[in-house]
């Protein structure tokens, strides 16, 4: 992540200006261009206390692709398409049965 590109996006969403983000937040200005220009990379608690005064949060995701179990994704392409339909149809009234039951 690009700690310095991300606050300066977040900051010219909310329409700030460094030094109006730096009166609201308490953070000097300079610290805030240093952080903007990629001088100094701002510890977690500090880029996340300037994101909020910018309406937005920090918040960590799984990265795109990690964690997915790719097996059944690829099972389901071996099959045709008939098949493909076939097999969701299955897939549909078992759900079905499954919420008429916790009823």
């Amino acid at each position: 992540m690009d700690s310095g590109r991300t606050l300066r996006l977040a900051r010219r969403r909310r329409g700030l200006t460094q030094r109006q983000l730096a009166e609201r937040s308490g953070v000097p200005q300079s610290a805030i261009a240093r952080i903007e220009s990629g001088t100094v990379t701002p510890r977690i608690d500090s880029l996340d206390k300037l994101l909020r005064f910018c309406g937005e949060t920090l918040e960590a995701r799984p990265a795109r692709g990690i964690g997915v179990d790719r097996s059944l994704i690829r099972e389901m392409l071996r099959l045709s398409p008939t098949e493909r339909l076939r097999a969701a149809s299955i897939e549909a009234k078992t759900l079905a049965r499954l919420l008429r039951s916790a009823r």
